[in-house]
């Protein structure tokens, strides 16, 4: 038994069947009760299956909050997708803080607070929550500007907002600065989303290479006190249904 509602991104095993029905289904009887990230044409497939849509985003991730000429479109895309979300009973949806392009950090957050701000009232009204992704600038998303907790975490409390929150992913954050316990436990009250991955290459959370300890973290987790999801946001390299069952025991306290 898992001491938090695990999900899995769809995108990541997608390529893994050709039988979206089947494959949903087989990751409920796992144990998992969400799936997120995947086409609207496929959320009533993953409603059939007995699993939540948790969340959908505001793309693109290269251009989001940081800069005010981005607000008004990303505002207008983030109130159909919170209105639809808050229909259907997806419970978040993702958006970023775009690339830095010559823009410090200090005024890039600055704007994606401004920007948040007017993504609060949209939130609160909807049920919906905006959940601020935290990347690596490093391997995945080269000038993403939202890469470090502490940046997002400034934000997240400047807005003061309970529908506007962080998604922490650990990947991600240990790629950009580790310490992940010690950072979940000082951040733990910005934070309202979790995403997983194996770190080097964003595989499986198992196996000899694999360099995060994933039940200590969900453990630190546990005991700060966070009661969200966690999803599972990792390529799997063999067997999705077989690397899900390990990723899902490993983050099971």
């Amino acid at each position: 038994m898992s001491s938090f509602r695990q999900s899995v991104a769809w995108w990541c095993v997608q390529s893994k069947t050709n039988d979206p029905a089947h494959l949903m289904r087989k990751i409920r009887a796992i144990g998992y009760q969400g799936v997120e990230l995947l086409p609207p044409e496929l959320w009533e497939t993953a409603r059939q299956a007995g699993l939540t849509v948790t969340s959908d985003s505001v793309p693109p991730i290269e251009k989001g909050l940081n800069r005010k000429e981005h607000h008004a479109a990303v505002e207008a895309e983030f109130r159909v997708r919170a209105e639809r979300a808050a229909k259907l009973g997806v419970p978040n949806v993702i958006v970023f803080s775009g690339n830095r392009d010559g823009l410090d950090d200090e005024a890039g957050c600055l704007a994606t607070i401004e920007g948040l701000k007017r993504l609060a009232p949209i939130a609160e009204k909807t049920g919906v929550t905006a959940i601020l992704e935290l990347l690596n600038s490093k391997v995945d998303h080269k000038d993403y500007q939202c890469d470090h907790t502490a940046w997002a975490a400034r934000a997240i409390e400047a807005v003061g907002s309970p529908k506007v929150k962080v998604l922490y992913d650990i990947y991600h954050m240990q790629i950009m600065e580790g310490d992940l316990v010690a950072t979940i436990r000082r951040h733990i009250k910005t934070i309202g989303h979790v995403h997983t991955a194996g770190v080097p290459g964003r595989f499986d959370l198992h196996g000899p290479l694999q360099e995060i300890n994933y039940p200590a973290v969900m453990q630190g987790l546990k005991e700060a006190g966070y009661t969200g999801w966690v999803t599972q946001e990792f390529m799997p390299k063999g067997d999705a249904v077989e690397s899900l069952e390990k990723a899902f025991a490993l983050c099971s306290v």
